[in-house]
C-alpha cells in the first residue's frame, strides 16, 4: 500500500506534492514502483495541525481518487469522516482506512452500503490527539486485542461483512514507542482475531525512537519493521518508499527460495557472450 498524501502538512512528505497534478504523478510513480494499492489521505495525523474541514478534505481527496481509479488503480481513502468516505467510495475507492477506531460508527454504514473494505485501527484518543503515557495500559496487547474485537462487533452489527474487515494495531496511536513495540511483537493474538493485518510502520515515531532518526531518515528502520511484519504474516504493508520496500521484498523472496532466478538473469551479452 503506497501512501499518497493530499495534504500540505504530512510529517513525512508535506509540501512535496502541492497540486493535484503532482499528487497524481507521485501516485503513478508508486504504482510503477510496485504498489498494489494507493492510500489517499486528505488530513495529516499530526496533532499540531487543525483538523481539515469536511469540504476541504473532500476537495483534496475526491478528484485524486477519480484520477487514480480512472487509470485502473485500487484506491483506499484514509479518513475517519463518514461524509468524506462516502464521497471517496462513490469516486471509486474500495477501502476505508479509518484511524479513529470507528469513533463515528456511521463510517461502518458507508462500508456496509457500498461493500467497501474497512480498516479497524486501535487507538484510545480522538483523531489528531496524543496519548504518550508509559503507565496508561496494564496490558497494552490485551487492550489492543479487546478494542479491535469490540470495534469489529460494532461494524458487524451495522451490516459490514466479516470479510470486509482489516485490522490495524495502530503503531504510535495512543502508544509510546515502547508500547508500540510490545504490540507489534504480539502478532499471534492479533492474527487470532481472524482478519488480515494492516502493518502501518513506515517512518513512524517508534522507528525514530529506536534509530534516533528524523521522519525522512527512517528508511532503514522502516525496512527492518517491514521485514518483521512480513515474516509475521502481515497482509498489507503501508509504506512511503514503495520502490525500496518492493526491492527489499523481492530480495527476501529470492533468498527464501520463493522466487528463482533464471540461469542467465543479470548477464548481458558483453559479460556473457553467446
Amino acid at each position: 500500500m503506497g501512501i499518497v498524501n493530499a495534504t500540505p502538512d504530512s510529517f513525512s512528505d508535506g509540501g512535496d506534492h502541492p497540486t493535484l497534478e503532482a499528487r497524481a504523478a507521485h501516485a503513478a510513480r508508486l504504482l510503477a514502483d510496485g504498489a498494489d494499492l494507493l492510500d489517499v489521505g486528505g488530513e495529516s495525523a499530526r496533532g499540531d495541525r487543525p483538523a481539515a474541514d469536511v469540504r476541504e478534505e473532500i476537495a483534496r481527496v475526491v478528484p485524486l481518487v477519480e484520477r487514480l481509479t480512472a487509470i485502473g488503480a485500487l484506491v483506499s481513502v484514509d479518513t475517519y469522516k463518514p461524509e468524506v468516505a462516502e464521497r471517496a467510495v462513490a469516486a471509486g475507492a474500495v477501502l476505508v482506512n479509518d484511524v479513529s477506531g470507528l469513533g463515528d460508527p456511521a463510517l461502518a454504514d458507508v462500508c456496509a452500503a457500498s461493500g467497501a473494505g474497512l480498516v479497524v485501527m486501535h487507538t484510545r484518543v480522538e483523531p489528531k490527539g496524543t496519548l504518550l503515557d508509559p503507565a496508561r495500559y496494564e496490558d497494552v496487547v490485551g487492550d489492543v486485542v479487546a478494542f479491535l474485537r469490540e470495534r469489529m462487533e460494532v461494524a458487524l452489527a451495522r451490516g459490514v461483512e466479516f470479510e470486509q474487515l482489516l485490522l490495524d494495531p495502530g503503531p504510535d496511536f495512543a502508544k509510546t514507542p515502547a508500547q508500540t513495540v510490545d504490540v507489534l511483537r504480539a502478532v499471534e493474538p492479533l492474527r487470532a482475531l481472524g482478519r488480515p493485518l494492516l502493518w502501518a510502520v513506515s517512518n513512524k515515531d517508534f522507528v525514530g525512537a529506536v534509530t534516533g532518526r528524523g521522519p525522512r531518515e527512517r528508511l532503514a528502520g522502516t525496512l527492518a519493521a517491514v521485514a518483521y511484519g512480513a515474516d509475521a504474516g502481515a497482509a498489507v504493508l503501508r509504506v512511503h518508499d514503495v520502490a525500496a520496500v518492493a526491492d527489499f521484498l523481492r530480495m527476501r523472496a529470492v533468498l527464501r527460495g520463493d522466487i528463482e532466478l533464471a540461469p542467465d538473469e543479470g548477464l548481458t551479452p558483453d559479460r556473457y557472450p553467446a
